[in-house]
């Protein structure tokens, strides 16, 4: 045995030093460092779903700190309070198109007869504890998720945010927009009061003005040859389950791209295309928009609670013979409204097949705009060669084409929205109301042409402007003359000052 070995189990100061006595001696947590019940299901979670790597990237996502990005949050924040007045409101409606005996609180209606749908919404109105204040937070609120959506739209496209990689992301909302619509026009009909009847009647022309599978989808859509008893049931199956489920689905879509993709951002110090400035979403974008979710809500409580809208009782129950005068729809769709009033009593007959002249003021018309809308991205792409990615939004003077044309779209639409009023017009203008149809027939094909050719140049011009300043290094300049006013009274020059 060498010298300094000593046997195994041999003690001493020699003696090797078992590998347990290394290990630090261990202390019983006490009590307040002993994890809490939240932090075990926390933790549980954590191992098997890795949600803190997920929750801290979560909270790490960087928002824009523009006022405009705020836009589809409204419409998102409109979305979500009209789920829950509309749940209030379906405990209440009853979608029954059979005639009933009106016995309710509202004298002039004593004895009529109306439908079960109508009679409900009378209740509503004038029974159920805050009936009508639901009702006017719901249609108010319709109005404000339409106009939210379309400003929103407006300021992706004005600014370019629907180029590459964001063209699927633009088609999810285009298909938004269109659900809106389609959850609005049915919402509209559901009272069966004579305004909304109108509404359908018109709606059920234009499904048979169109050629050959025409007549099948209206009697399809409206169970029969309208008026038919049970195109209330449809609507509201169409309005409180198929569409709303569809626009959750579409908004879950649109809100993931979003969120998986890089946000836009404008221009401005420290703004890059492979960077976001603005505000993390925890605390700064989820406090934000809690606050302006509160906000709309109280603001349009406040609305519905001052501002009359949609009083049935007024229009009265529906009447296959009878058209109310005037008679004009909520203004998201006043623009086919217009349309048709401004559509020419033409039929021509190709290759044997008659064309009804609801056809293409009301169907042809409104799917070449809405084309042309969707398919912009692509048809931008294609024209200036740009496959690029962009996460810099353009201001709208970068731009000319693609201003002057969305000018242009914007000056149809609302000649057209105007033009479902020219009964009422014609009224305030004191003229005939073939005059004034025919005014907006016009302005309908000049106006747009002006409005593009004047667009064009002002937005040509200011980027010529810019573009000329940064070539030559120079700055826009300065105001003529600068007065300041001092305390004398009198007026100093501060330009020759200086």
């Amino acid at each position: 045995m060498a010298d300094g070995q000593q046997p195994a189990g041999a003690s001493g100061p020699g003696a090797p030093v078992p590998a347990e006595s290394n290990a630090p001696e261990r202390v019983p947590a006490t009590e307040s460092e002993r994890p809490t019940e939240l932090e075990r299901v926390v933790s549980w979670f954590d191992t098997r779903l890795g949600l803190a790597t997920t929750a801290r990237v979560a909270m790490r996502k960087v928002f824009p700190d523009h006022w405009s990005f705020l836009l589809g949050e409204v419409a998102l924040f409109a979305f979500v309070i009209l789920v829950l007045t509309g749940t209030y409101l379906t405990l209440f409606y009853t979608p029954d198109g059979r005639q009933v005996t009106y016995q309710g609180p509202y004298q002039t209606l004593q004895g009529a007869s109306v439908s079960a749908a109508y009679a409900s919404v009378m209740r509503l109105s004038f029974e159920v504890e805050a009936g009508l204040l639901m009702r006017q937070v719901h249609h108010w609120t319709a109005l404000v998720f339409l106009g939210a959506i379309a400003a929103h739209l407006a300021r992706i496209f004005f600014t370019g945010a629907f180029r590459r990689p964001r063209e699927v992301n633009y088609l999810v909302g285009i298909g938004l927009l269109l659900l809106a619509l389609g959850e609005g026009i049915t919402g509209y009909s559901l009272p069966d009061d004579l305004l909304s009847g109108t509404g359908l009647r018109i709606i059920d022309s234009v499904i048979l003005s169109v050629p050959f599978v025409g007549p099948w989808v209206a009697s399809l859509f409206f169970g029969g040859t309208f008026p038919t008893v049970g195109i209330l049931s449809r609507l509201f199956v169409f309005h409180v389950m198929l569409l709303p489920g569809l626009l959750i689905g579409g908004v879950t879509v649109h809100l993931l791209v979003l969120w998986l993709q890089k946000h836009t951002q404008y221009r401005g110090p420290g703004a890059r295309e492979g960077n976001v400035v603005g505000l993390p979403f925890w605390p700064g974008q989820v406090f934000r928009s809690a606050g302006l979710f509160f906000l709309t809500a109280a603001v349009m409580t406040l609305v519905a609670g001052l501002i009359q809208i949609n009083p049935v009782w007024l229009y009265g129950p529906y009447v296959p013979y009878v058209a109310t005068v005037p008679a004009q729809p909520d203004w998201y769709v006043g623009w086919l409204e217009g349309a048709l009033r401004l559509g020419l009593p033409i039929e021509p007959t190709i290759l044997g097949v008659t064309i009804p002249s609801p056809f293409v003021p009301g169907v042809l018309i409104p799917g070449i705009l809405v084309g042309i809308l969707a398919l912009w991205p692509f048809l931008e792409a294609r024209l200036t060669h740009d496959r690029a990615e962009h996460n810099l939004l353009d201001p709208p003077w970068r731009t000319p084409i693609r201003t002057a044309t969305g000018a242009a779209g914007v000056a149809v639409f609302l000649l057209l929205t105007l033009a479902g009023g020219n009964d009422v017009l014609a009224v305030m203008l004191d003229m005939p109301v073939e005059s004034v149809t025919m005014a907006f027939r016009v302005l309908l094909i000049v106006a747009p042409v002006v409005t593009w050719l004047v667009v064009y140049r002002m937005a040509r011009d200011v980027r010529d402007g810019y573009e000329r300043r940064a070539r030559t290094g120079t700055k826009p300049e300065p105001p003529a003359v600068l007065l300041v006013r001092g305390a004398s009274g009198g007026f100093r020059d501060m330009e020759n000052e200086s």
